[in-house]
């Protein structure tokens, strides 16, 4: 099977260095009508910075698959005259909203960018020395020293994108999960009649009644065993934790809806116990295929504890009826 959307990459692990401070000046003043003048050496500039900075147009990290090392520029020198050296000029790594930057060593999250323009320094470039001109006193007129710059900070980073979306799908491959996006939103998901079509989490924009909206997302269908790394499922797991509901869609020619479901639930619960917290629905699709009477049939063995319903993508049936239970679900 051909991988199409390789473009989209969730986790990258990069090295950062920020800037160097530079070093302060020990000059004394000189000129034609001043021999021996006092100390007049000038603060090294401050090393640049690296900063992490949101922006909404991006979706993936795939811009720092191949860019492994990302350096700042060192603070310039000081210099007689009580010139100031120059400051380092600050790098700046963008990536998309739902991004956690972690410690590559230690795993410990250090920050999350959630926020557009949002920006949060991830290594602190070097102070600038002070020069000598700061350390002149009255016991000593004539210092001879001044302040080398604060060193470079560095270290191995892991950046991991989580998909922002209202509304998650949940389901086994092939459970139309990309066909309901495709029909609900202006998504163009590639959608065929084999497992792990999806190989992206891809994100619709719905709309809804007066000019409201929600985002869905369709995650790559998991697998039994998901959540112990399984197939694609534990790489696609993360991006289910950041929606508010979940809707599960299981097809209506399933053997044992009930028994799908749970293996479903089984494997949400393995990853993080804390995603069995959120709403849930239960939407059987492709159900054009079934008649009234098979209905009331399935109907008889729905999961107690969610709200269950019939639909189908191709027929368009339940659609506007799945739209105002989401839209309740959001909004309650």
């Amino acid at each position: 099977m051909r991988v199409k959307n390789s473009n989209f990459v969730d986790y990258v692990k990069i090295f950062c260095r920020s800037g160097k401070g530079g070093a302060g000046s020990s000059h004394f003043r000189r000129d034609k009508i001043t021999a021996k003048g006092g100390p007049d050496g000038g603060d090294g500039g401050n090393g640049g910075s690296i900063i992490i900075k949101a922006d909404k147009q991006m979706w993936t990290l795939l811009h720092l698959r191949y860019q492994k090392h990302i350096f700042a520029e060192h603070g310039g020198w000081g210099s007689g005259s009580n010139s100031f050296g120059k400051d380092g000029e600050d790098n700046f790594i963008t990536v998309p909203l739902g991004t956690i930057v972690k410690d590559a060593e230690t795993s410990e999250i250090l920050f999350e960018i959630t926020e557009d323009n949002q920006e949060t320094t991830l290594v602190k470039g070097g102070l600038g020395g002070r020069g000598n001109s700061h350390f002149k006193s009255p016991t000593n007129q004539a210092p001879r020293y001044a302040q080398p710059g604060e060193d470079a900070s560095e270290g191995w980073f892991i950046l991991e994108l989580k998909v922002l979306a209202d509304i998650g799908l949940v389901g086994f491959p092939n459970a139309g999960k990309s066909t309901l996006l495709s029909v609900l939103s202006a998504a163009k998901p590639e959608i065929a009649n084999y497992p792990f079509t999806t190989l992206v989490p891809n994100l619709g924009i719905v709309s809804y009644r007066d000019h409201m909206s929600f985002i869905m997302a369709d995650i790559p269908g998991i697998i039994e065993g998901a959540s112990e790394g399984k197939g694609l499922g534990l790489r696609f797991l993360r991006h289910i934790e950041r929606n508010s509901t979940l809707l599960f869609m299981i097809p209506a020619d399933t053997d044992d809806i009930n028994t799908e479901y749970t293996v479903l639930l089984k494997e949400l619960k393995k990853y993080n116990p804390e995603l069995l917290d959120k709403d849930r629905i239960l939407a059987i699709s492709k159900s054009d295929m079934l008649d009234d009477e098979l209905k009331d049939e399935i109907s008889k063995n729905f999961p107690k504890d969610l709200p269950c319903m019939f639909i189908s993508s191709v027929a368009q049936q339940g659609l506007i009826e799945l739209k105002d239970l989401i839209w309740e679900k959001l909004n309650k």
